[in-house]
């Protein structure tokens, strides 16, 4: 067993409002907008526009959003955060395991600050995106970074990608194997996986290369063959164009063909929130009930065991 009292991880999420409001919400997504690694205007262009339309206009919308998925507990995404790193904790017990958002709370620099304070030494910062993107994994090295350089003492190391780690991929194949022997398996496994802008591939960003690499291990996994499932990306915003194919359109497409029954999974959300419980588990499948098809949504990996097993021991690694 490690033994590491002065040893922490902190498990990064993204974020979320505090409560399924207007205000609440506005406040989260002011923060989210306004960082540059997610939108790149420059900020005397953009802080006008963001602050007088899009807040005022995306508010309001975003909470009735909220609304439909809260849970008693809290936001989806901040209660399985939190039951997942308790999960990583009581696999590591000498070590301190604990949630963090990039946006919201609780928020990372301050989640630092507190273990530095503690008397912490060695941090490893988990970001909860298995696949690496400029627009998440990325905002949180640089927060870390600049966080770091006030604060020498304190040793910090950042997981920036798992995509393809054994653990991780075994744990969304056989998440996905069990809910086939419960439910039934549907015609097509569609990946989800969340959207970036075109451009910011064109530039280098490997997230779509990443999201195309746990898709095939994770189908390898399964023993699908190629016509047995196909990828897409989600949750578009603005009018430029995003990485391809869309998810929904494509759902379209299959039922159009005559796949009757799709089964759709996201495992570039390590944890249910916003985007996969009310665009896809509700939105997906209500659009494609519309063309006679009818859509199965298995849930994101939460706070399952092998999951935070998987997570325990790429943080342990990266302590090596």
């Amino acid at each position: 067993m490690l033994d590491a009292p002065d040893t922490a991880v902190l498990a990064v999420n993204l974020g979320t409002p505090e409560t399924p409001t207007a205000p609440a919400v506005r406040r989260y997504l002011a923060e989210f907008l306004s960082d540059p690694r997610v939108v790149a205007i420059p900020a005397l262009l953009w802080q006008p526009l963001l602050r007088g339309l899009i807040l005022p206009l995306r508010s309001g919308r975003s909470a009735a959003k909220y609304a439909q998925v809260w849970l008693p507990e809290g936001s989806p995404l901040m209660v399985h955060t939190r039951q997942l790193a308790q999960a990583m904790q009581t696999l590591l017990p000498t070590l301190r395991v604990r949630p963090a958002m990039r946006y919201g709370e609780p928020a990372l620099t301050t989640e630092l600050d507190r273990l530095a304070s503690e008397g912490v030494r060695r941090i490893v910062v988990l970001p909860l995106y298995p696949q690496y993107s400029t627009t998440t994994t990325a905002s949180v090295e640089d927060r870390v970074d600049a966080w770091q350089r006030r604060n020498p003492q304190v040793t910090v190391s950042l997981v920036q990608d798992y995509s393809i780690d054994p653990d991780w991929v075994a744990a969304v194949a056989g998440s996905i194997q069990r809910y086939w022997q419960q439910q039934g398996r549907g015609q097509k496994l569609m990946f989800s996986f969340h959207g970036i802008p075109q451009r910011l591939a064109d530039a280098g960003d490997p997230y779509p290369q990443r999201c195309e690499a746990s898709a095939r291990a994770i189908a390898a996994a399964l023993g699908l063959g190629a016509d047995e499932w196909q990828l897409g990306y989600q949750s578009r915003f603005g009018r430029e164009r995003w990485l391809q194919p869309y998810a929904e359109p494509s759902l379209w497409e299959l039922a159009e063909a005559g796949v009757k029954q799709i089964d759709v999974v996201c495992p570039g959300f390590a944890t249910d929130c916003l985007e996969t419980l009310e665009e896809v588990a509700m939105g997906f499948t209500e659009t494609l009930a519309e063309r006679g098809a009818q859509m199965r949504y298995i849930p994101c990996l939460n706070a399952e065991p092998e999951h935070a097993r998987a997570l325990a021991r790429l943080a342990v690694a990266s302590l090596a």
